[in-house]
């Protein structure tokens, strides 16, 4: 694979991105459940969107960060994610920004993001041991069973965002 470095930015713009991308990773489920109903979110993965391109555009200490807030943030807005299972969703998101970050360090953007996401549901499953009434495989695959659509997104859409962002934050 070839050697791929993430975006090399002054500090302030990744702070200002990374706000941006934990605010769009709050707004957005609120709008997808609006919009969609309350199953909605469980589907289309907005929050998981946003923190994979933070950790593909700005690296691993965005992703995690934007992985931790973003849940946060939106559980003191909203309620949701519900409180039964916020901890092993930030302990998902946090796992996917993070790899997304890292191996974006070596990886191109797919390779990066498949093997974050992937990273993201094992995390889930080591989480839902711990957090869960429910048996880790059962909640991993209730939450594939509802979020494959979601996932397919994210490896059609993402890397042409990861792109989109990385020419913009260049140009400014």
């Amino acid at each position: 694979m070839q050697n791929v470095q993430v975006l090399k930015i002054t500090r302030v713009k990744e702070i200002i991105f990374s706000v941006l991308f934990t605010v769009f990773a709050v707004w957005t489920p609120m709008v997808v459940h609006y919009l969609g109903g309350a199953g909605a979110g469980r589907k289309f993965l907005p929050m998981p969107f946003f923190v994979l391109l933070a950790g593909l555009v700005l690296g691993w200490r965005a992703g995690l960060a934007t992985g931790l807030a973003s849940p946060v943030i939106s559980y003191l807005l909203s309620g949701m994610p519900l409180l039964s299972v916020l901890p092993i969703i930030i302990i998902q998101l946090c796992a996917c920004g993070f790899f997304a970050g890292l191996l974006r360090e070596k990886y191109n953007a797919f390779v990066s993001l498949a093997g974050a996401i992937i990273l993201g549901y094992l995390a889930m499953g080591l989480a839902a041991l711990f957090f869960s009434k429910m048996s880790a495989m059962a909640f991993v695959a209730g939450a594939l069973k509802d979020g494959w659509i979601g996932i397919l997104v994210q490896i059609i859409l993402l890397p042409f965002f990861v792109k989109a962002v990385m020419a913009r934050l260049l140009e400014s």
